[in-house]
């Protein structure tokens, strides 16, 4: 199978002395780095050890904003105006940028996080207020859609740099997002079963939905949660089968979609 596909992983989520995930770790397994701005988790210390690291590990670095809501993690929907939603996405893109700098890197690319990427999955209206946002401080900024859903939608008619993202622990519905976290099958935590089904997906194209529907989309790159108790299992074992499949890891060219 010669093709390549990027590895990605939401890091950076600590907060003070509290640690979450092992970002170390990850940062030997994928190629791209989504670190939290401030706001739906981690800090400036935490942001700035997580930048160090991923530049010295060459990992592509991303902003990855959310809500402002430390005690949900981001994962609480909020209806916010256009206008405001706006600059909460250039605030946080901006403290990206100004803490990759520090760390001799550069912000490569922009995802959502939480509620406020699945409103945007579902909303291509407020996809693209987020798009943007950002765009109109970092033109040459990567933008990471969920493959399938209204985020894609908004940036092709952007026409910005972009690339697709499936996960690699998450189950589907039939309309390619994601399903709710709290049902049932809704996260995936056998390695084995992640690695099978990302292999599966890249090979033919298209998301597989926890019903069996196969939704044809162009895959870019797979996200590995960090903040799950099997993240790097999952991760490790996810890089195994694609590699043991004949897919190369590489990062994102970003072309548009």
């Amino acid at each position: 199978m010669a093709r390549s596909i990027d590895l990605n992983a939401d890091m950076g989520e600590g907060f003070g002395p509290w640690s979450m995930g092992d970002d170390r770790a990850l940062l030997d397994i994928v190629t791209s780095a989504n670190i939290a701005c401030g706001l739906h988790a981690g800090d400036w210390d935490v942001m700035a050890a997580t930048m160090k690291n991923a530049v010295a590990k060459g990992v592509g670095i991303g902003a990855h904003p959310g809500f402002a809501d430390l005690h949900g993690f981001g994962r609480r929907r909020m209806d916010l105006p256009r206008e405001t939603l706006q600059n909460l996405v250039r605030y946080q893109l901006g403290a990206a940028q100004a803490m990759a700098a520090a760390a001799g890197g550069k912000v490569r690319h922009l995802k959502l996080h939480g509620a406020m990427a699945n409103m945007a999955a579902e909303d291509a209206d407020m996809a693209r207020a987020c798009y943007e946002a950002a765009l109109s401080i970092a033109p040459d900024l990567i933008i990471m859609v969920l493959a399938g859903t209204a985020q894609q939608g908004a940036a092709h008619d952007l026409g910005c740099a972009t690339a697709c993202e499936i996960f690699a622990d998450r189950a589907y519905n039939d309309d390619a997002t994601l399903v709710d976290r709290s049902l049932p099958g809704a996260v995936i935590h056998d390695p084995d079963q992640a690695g099978a089904r990302m292999v599966e997906m890249v090979r033919d194209g298209a998301i597989i939905t926890e019903s069996g529907k196969h939704i044809p989309t162009r895959i870019d790159t797979i996200c590995l949660h960090g903040d799950t108790p099997s993240a790097v299992a999952i991760a490790t074992q996810v890089r195994k089968a694609l590699q043991d499949s004949g897919i190369r890891l590489a990062p994102f060219t970003g072309a548009p979609v």
